[in-house]
């Protein structure tokens, strides 16, 4: 069996474009970045994903990935994963951010640890919630879901020159506002229990000057604070859902699918 060089250039593009989007994706979708997941194991997740993908795509550009407009590709490839990949990345931080701030709120702002899923510090709080939603997203079939939209994109954004509009990635920045929204809204419980909290030890220590509140307050915080994350639990899985759908429908907006 003989190969032409035009006909093996084709079979390898076939594989290859698909790959660095799917690559792109995936090192930025917040559950696959985890320092739990190796490297190498990622490269093999996009390996078989773009093994599974690539027979679904009707047509892909005989374009040298070596050349100007090869180079151009590869650019808006990564641009369209890294764009899909951000925004769930954004969902995340959602609860990173309402666990941070929870944790000031209550006074366990100084207990952080490393956050397996961004690679950074965060408080104890907002591991506890980025683990709590990742189970979600697993529970939920959520990583299933995100691989049938990057499956799909290259059906809506066929491999091309043609990349995101500007509208698209405008509006994906103005998405983080909705992001501190919503992170807002998960926090607001506990911020609410803890402000009438304070204003009642405040009280307490204009009464009682000689009890030493701050002794008193710190406990009382601590445990009101931790009793209050419990009651508000179910809320959570309630706001990562609202937030999820929210994500999804932008990036469908994104790379134009109904």
């Amino acid at each position: 069996m003989l190969f032409t060089g035009a006909e093996l250039s084709a079979m390898i593009g076939s594989y290859f474009w698909p790959f660095i989007r799917i690559s792109a994706f995936i090192a930025a979708m917040p559950v696959f970045t985890s320092t739990f997941i190796n490297l190498r194991v990622r490269l093999a997740l996009a390996v078989a994903l773009t093994i599974v993908t690539a027979p679904l795509i009707s047509s892909v550009p005989e374009i040298d990935a070596l050349s100007v407009n090869g180079v151009l590709l590869i650019m808006h490839q990564i641009l369209i994963g890294i764009a899909m990949g951000g925004v769930f990345h954004m969902v995340f931080a959602v609860f990173t951010i309402g666990g941070q701030i929870i944790a000031m709120q209550m006074g366990l702002g100084f207990a952080t640890m490393i956050d397996p899923v961004n690679g950074a510090q965060a408080p104890v709080l907002s591991m506890f919630y980025i683990l709590l939603v990742t189970l979600f997203f697993f529970v939920l079939d959520g990583h299933l879901a995100v691989i049938g939209l990057v499956v799909d994109s290259f059906t809506s954004l066929p491999i091309g020159l043609i990349s995101i509009t500007d509208a698209s990635l405008w509006n994906i920045v103005s998405w983080a506002s909705t992001m501190f929204a919503r992170s807002i809204m998960v926090a607001l419980p506990a911020i609410t229990a803890l402000l009438l909290i304070n204003m009642s030890l405040g009280v307490i220590g204009r009464a009682a000057p000689q009890l030493n509140i701050f002794a008193v307050g710190f406990s009382i915080t601590i445990t009101a604070g931790f009793y209050v994350v419990l009651v508000s639990l179910p809320l959570v899985l309630t706001q990562f859902e609202s937030v999820t759908m929210l994500a999804f429908d932008l990036i469908k907006q994104v790379v134009g699918l109904k």
